[in-house]
């Protein structure tokens, strides 16, 4: 038997991207919300799926969802993030026990500088507002802007205010660097997150590791005005702690708003996506 409960979260504006708020806070904000509101807090997170309607708003973000029956090893939810009364984002979250099985590590962290040997990296306020709530220091020699060979960013990432990497915090870092495209550009453009798909390890279920995570994103496609973005988060320890995956639109320089501008109300222009 399920039932529906609501949950709302107010949008923090230190977290502005190009038109709305940034999509991995709003995942991170989605997630808390499905956890604690509707998944009663009680099972690790497994994975998070976010589709992002239109731009979050400054107004708050007021969400719908499901919640399961009570006993069951695995839940899932469904939720939905409103806006005046209009839906923004919706997606479902996955909840899980550990439980005895094998173990595997396929996916290594990349054999880079630890972050005390890495310059750190500002990125233009005027691109991504919400960049000053994070500490950026590139681990190899891509850059965002640089024309380089590769569509592939690798840096080291950690919360100014010091918070730990708790599931909702490393669904905001899978989506934190620039989009993959920036180390192939030397001018930006909106690539706006049309949906992501995080998947968390059993790392977590060990507790909130403290400090810097290391994160990877790249681009696996680009073409006809859409990307598919990979995303790897791993911890100061080189432990993963999960894996993303998104859809994201390409717009031409021309279309794109004021990168920063925030609308005045909670709803923004239908038929857009999140940045």
């Amino acid at each position: 038997m399920t039932m529906t409960v609501h949950a709302e979260a107010p949008v923090d504006p230190l977290w502005w991207s190009w038109e709305g708020a940034h999509g991995g806070w709003v995942a991170g904000a989605a997630l808390t919300a499905a956890r604690d509101g509707f998944a009663g807090g009680r099972r690790p997170v497994r994975s998070l799926t976010t589709h992002f309607l239109a731009p979050v708003g400054a107004g708050p973000l007021r969400f719908s969802g499901t919640a399961p029956a009570t006993g069951r090893r695995t839940a899932a939810c469904l939720f939905t993030g409103h806006q005046d009364g209009e839906p923004v984002v919706l997606g479902s979250a996955l909840f899980g026990p550990g439980r005895t099985g094998p173990a595997y590590e396929g996916l290594p962290a990349p054999d880079v500088p630890g972050p005390d040997d890495c310059a750190p990296l500002d990125l233009p306020v005027e691109l991504a507002l919400f960049a000053r709530q994070l500490e950026m220091r590139p681990a190899t020699a891509d850059r965002p802007l640089a024309g380089g060979p590769r569509a592939e960013l690798v840096a080291w990432v950690r919360f100014r205010d010091g918070r730990a990497l708790d599931a909702a915090a490393v669904a905001t870092l899978a989506d934190a660097l620039p989009p993959a495209l920036y180390a192939r550009w030397r001018a930006p453009r909106p690539v706006p997150t049309a949906e992501l798909t995080v998947h968390f390890t059993d790392a977590l279920d060990d507790g909130a590791p403290e400090g810097w995570g290391l994160v990877r994103i790249r681009t696996d496609h680009a073409g006809g005005g859409w990307a598919v973005d990979d995303s790897a988060v791993w911890s100061a320890d080189r432990r993963l702690l999960a894996t993303g995956r998104q859809a994201r639109v390409v717009r031409a320089r021309q279309e794109g708003g004021t990168p920063g501008a925030r609308p005045a109300s909670g709803r923004a222009a239908a038929g857009t996506v999140n940045s």
